[in-house]
């Protein structure tokens, strides 16, 4: 399955990448970055750090700094750390961004591979609604999008509403829940089913110590943001969670609904079921502790 991941990494995007770099049923062709967990500048930084460090030669495209009608952004510093990477501040640039932006390279993509293309969408959804204005047929042209975002049937993450890729830019999610191409919704309803715990990744450490290794030491930040804020004693496999249901649906119940999203007021960034709308695949249900022990089997086989 050809895949683009489109990220703001991110510590759970690093791990996410990390997992579609070791499964062998993803041939993943490039990686689309996006503001959220951090600057822009930032995710593409880290994402071509994330590139040299898994030995990928793929491209890594810019995309939107911004959220709709905004001039700025300001990152997920409590959660990510100062550069993305929790304690870890000193990230080298390597390499340069392919010459196309995010949403040229998507579209470019989708037509290369019409009907193959799988986008993995784990940050706020600019780049997609840019690449859907960009050329009408994009949509038509993938094989599906999935998303990492929303919270339909359950509380928020950055607000008692709203989850936080939904969040923030809800234009773009709405513009792209109003027409979108085979759509899969991985969100918050089942994201928290799939903890990853302290003892999960020092056992990753120990059958990966350069990748693994990695992915332990930038977690602990974000593992105390967990316990500080909800009392947990794992981290949500989020984005890892969305790429796996690119290839293993199995794993998941769906519930097939349209969707809006709330624009203004105390409740903006909801997402909302909405009749109206082309049906999109809501994951309702996860086999989290499968989900787990996938992400275990195939990172740890990493160097």
């Amino acid at each position: 399955m050809k895949l683009i991941i489109d990220t703001d990494p991110g510590i759970d995007d690093a791990m996410a990448i990390a997992y579609a770099a070791a499964a062998a049923e993803i041939d993943l062709i490039g990686l689309t970055t996006i503001f959220g967990n951090t600057h822009v500048y930032q995710s593409s930084r880290n994402a071509r750090f994330l590139a040299d460090k898994l030995g990928l030669n793929i491209p890594v495209a810019e995309g939107a700094p911004h959220a709709r009608g905004e001039t700025r952004h300001t990152p997920s510093e409590h959660v990510h750390g100062p550069e993305g990477f929790g304690d870890l501040t000193d990230i080298p640039e390597i390499g340069a961004n392919h010459d196309l932006s995010a949403a040229e390279l998507l579209v470019e993509s989708a037509r290369a591979h019409r009907g193959e293309l799988v986008v993995c969408a784990v940050g706020p959804l600019t780049n997609i609604a840019d690449a859907m204005r960009l050329d009408p047929e994009f949509a038509g042209n993938l094989s599906k999008l999935v998303i990492m975002g929303g919270a339909v049937f359950c509380p928020g993450n950055i607000t008692e509403h709203a989850e936080a890729n939904i969040y923030h830019d809800a234009r773009a999610a709405d513009e792209v829940f109003a027409a979108p191409p085979a759509t899969v919704l991985v969100g918050l309803d089942v994201t928290l089913k799939t903890l990853y715990e302290t003892a999960d990744f020092e056992a990753l450490a120990q059958h990966s110590p350069e990748m693994g290794g990695f992915l332990r030491d930038i977690s602990r930040f974000y593992l105390k943001f967990y316990k500080d804020i909800g009392g947990l004693e794992g981290c949500g496999l989020h984005d890892s969670t969305a790429v796996i249901a690119c290839t293993h649906e199995p794993m998941f119940n769906f519930v097939e609904t349209g969707l809006s999203v709330v624009l203004d007021g105390p409740e903006a960034g909801a997402t909302r079921r909405d009749p109206a709308r082309p049906p999109v695949r809501v994951c309702r249900d996860v086999d989290g502790a499968g989900v787990v022990d996938l992400f275990t089997q195939r990172v740890a086989s990493l160097p």
